[in-house]
C-alpha cells in the first residue's frame, strides 16, 4: 500500500477563513493590549516587539496555512512603527537605525510564523501516515483472519460431513464400537467449530475504531483459575502444571479475552505436542510486565514456521489424532488480543519441545493487599 507524502493543499471554507480572521484578529488585538500597557510602564519597544513576535507565533500555530501568520507578521510590524515609535502615529522607516530593526523583525516573524506552519503541517502529515499505516494493518489483520476462517473451517466441517455419510450409508453393516466411534469424531470436530466460534466472537470484544479493549484490573489467579476450568470442561483428561506468583496481582485487562488467549494455547499445546507430558502454565512479572509462559514437552515447532506463526495460517502437523486441526485462526486471534492489550506475544523452541510467551503491562496499583 503506497503512502503519499504530499497532498495537495485544498481550499479553505468560508467557516475555516472566518476562523482564522477571528484568531489574528483577537490575537492582534490582545498583543496590543499587553505591548500598550509595557509602553506605558518601561517606554522599552524591544520587549512590545517580543509581544508581538509571540503573538505571531501562536496564530500561524492556531490557523489553517500560511496567511494569516505572514498578514499578521506585517501588520505587527507597520503598527509598532505607526504607534509604538517615535514619532507616534506616523509611519516613518527612514529614522536612523530602524530600516534594519523593522527588517529584521519583519524577517524574524516572518520565519517564525512560516517554521510554525510549516512543522504543524508535518505533524499532520505525520499523523495521517500513522493512521494509514495503522488501517493497512488493520486490513492485513482481516485478510490473514478471512485465511484461517477459510482452512479452519473447511478441515473439521468436511470431516463432519463426511463421517456422517459413512454412519449413514453404513449403519446396517457397522456394530455399536464402530457406530460410537463415528458420532464421538463428529462431536469432537462440533467441539473444534464451537471453539472457533468463540475466538471469532471474542474480537468483537475490541474496538474496530482503537483496536483497543475496555480493561479493568483483574486478579491474576482468578483469570489462570478460570480459564483452567473453562479448558478442562473442553478436555477433560488434560494435565496442566500451574505456577503463579504468591503475592495477589491486580492486572489491567479484558479478563474474558485473556481466558480465551489462555485456552487457545493450551489446547494448542495439547494438540499439537504428540506428548503425554503435563503442559505447564507459569507466569512470573519483570521490567513492568506480568509474562505468561505455556511450555509443551513435544516435538517444537519447525524453526521455518515461527516468523508466521500468529500470521493465521499455519496448519502445524503433529502425530497425534487431531493432527489435522490447525492452528491459524487461534494464534492469529491470540495475537488480535494481545495488541490490542498494547502487550507482545512470540514463540520459540526449548530443548523438549515449544513455549508460547505473552506479556500484560502492569498498570499501577498491581500489587494487593
Amino acid at each position: 500500500m503506497m503512502i503519499p507524502f504530499k497532498t495537495k493543499r485544498p481550499f479553505l471554507s468560508r467557516q475555516a477563513l472566518l476562523r482564522n480572521f477571528m484568531i489574528t484578529v483577537i490575537g492582534l488585538m490582545i498583543a496590543t493590549l499587553l505591548s500598550a500597557v509595557f509602553f506605558l510602564l518601561s517606554h522599552n519597544t524591544a520587549n512590545i516587539a517580543i509581544i508581538y513576535v509571540l503573538a505571531v507565533v501562536i496564530i500561524a500555530q492556531n490557523t489553517e496555512g500560511y496567511g494569516c501568520g505572514i498578514v499578521a507578521s506585517l501588520f505587527s510590524v507597520a503598527f509598532i512603527n505607526f504607534v509604538f515609535t517615535y514619532p507616534y502615529m506616523e509611519l516613518n522607516f527612514i529614522l536612523d537605525g530602524y530600516p534594519v530593526t523593522f527588517l529584521g523583525m519583519t524577517i524574524i516573524s516572518s520565519l517564525s510564523s512560516t517554521l510554525t506552519t510549516h512543522l504543524k503541517e508535518e505533524i499532520q502529515l505525520s499523523n495521517e501516515r500513522e493512521h494509514m499505516l495503522m488501517e493497512a494493518e488493520k486490513e492485513k489483520m482481516r485478510a490473514n483472519l478471512l485465511r484461517a476462517i477459510s482452512h479452519d473451517l473447511r478441515t473439521p466441517l468436511t470431516s463432519i460431513i463426511g463421517t456422517s455419510v459413512s454412519y449413514l450409508e453404513q449403519a446396517d453393516r457397522l456394530d455399536e464400537s464402530q457406530k460410537t466411534h463415528l458420532v464421538k469424531a463428529i462431536a469432537e470436530d462440533a467441539q473444534w467449530l464451537l471453539n472457533m466460534v468463540e475466538n471469532l466472537l471474542s474480537v468483537t470484544r475490541i474496538n474496530d475504531q482503537t483496536a483497543s479493549v475496555n480493561t479493568a484490573l483483574e486478579p491474576l489467579e482468578e483469570v489462570v483459575s478460570s480459564a483452567l476450568q473453562r479448558f478442562y470442561k473442553r478436555m477433560p483428561g488434560a494435565k496442566v502444571q500451574v505456577s503463579i506468583p504468591e503475592e495477589l496481582i491486580m492486572l489491567p485487562m479484558d479478563a474474558t479475552l485473556i481466558e480465551q488467549v489462555l485456552i487457545n494455547l493450551l489446547e494448542n499445546a495439547v494438540y499439537h505436542s504428540g506428548s503425554q507430558s503435563p503442559t505447564s502454565l507459569s507466569v512470573d512479572t519483570d521490567g513492568g510486565f506480568a509474562h505468561f509462559h505455556v511450555r509443551d514437552h513435544g516435538s517444537g515447532i519447525s524453526p521455518d514456521r515461527l516468523d508466521t506463526l500468529f500470521d493465521g495460517y499455519t496448519s502445524m502437523q503433529n502425530h497425534s489424532s487431531d493432527s489435522h486441526k490447525g492452528m491459524g485462526i487461534g494464534l492469529s486471534i491470540c495475537k488480535t488480543i494481545i495488541n490490542a492489550h498494547h502487550g507482545q506475544i512470540s514463540a520459540r523452541n526449548h530443548p523438549d519441545g515449544a513455549e508460547f510467551i505473552f506479556s500484560l503491562p502492569l498498570g499501577e496499583n498491581t500489587y494487593g493487599s
